[in-house]
């Protein structure tokens, strides 16, 4: 799938059904440069990092998915991926050249909450990943 196929205005409204979610935290379509397109933290909430700690997650991420990628051709495309920290947990998910970011509550069942947002993201993502 590339970026053509779905619009901006489209995911933004993705994201905010994201956000209705208890769990979500934050809410964010990164661009391959690690820049923030489109998305926020839910109302309310108060981030753990400062705007500018944010951006270098937001690059090291983007950076991360570039470079596993490189695995792509024999283990496959990366449906999501996720990691566990005491007071959140991160998933990023591969979408186009964009990355779809998720902070969630630190709680949560990882693997059902992915398949959630993938059910969320519908055709767009489904279609990119050919599930």
């Amino acid at each position: 799938m590339s970026e053509e196929k779905f619009s901006i205005e489209d995911i933004k409204n993705k994201i905010k059904d994201i956000l209705a979610e208890p769990e979500i935290r934050f809410c964010g379509l990164i661009d391959c440069k690690g820049e923030l397109v489109a998305g926020d933290f839910k109302e309310g909430v108060v981030p753990f990092e400062n705007d500018a700690r944010r951006r270098q997650i937001f690059q090291e991420l983007a950076h991360r998915v570039a470079n596993r990628k490189g695995f792509d051709a024999n283990l496959g495309r990366v449906k999501y991926s996720s990691s566990r920290r005491e007071k959140v947990v991160m998933m990023s998910f591969p979408f186009g050249r964009y990355i779809l970011m998720i902070i969630a509550e630190p709680g949560i069942n990882i693997d059902k909450l992915a398949w959630k947002i993938i059910y969320k993201l519908e055709h767009q993502w489904s279609e990119f990943h050919g599930l």
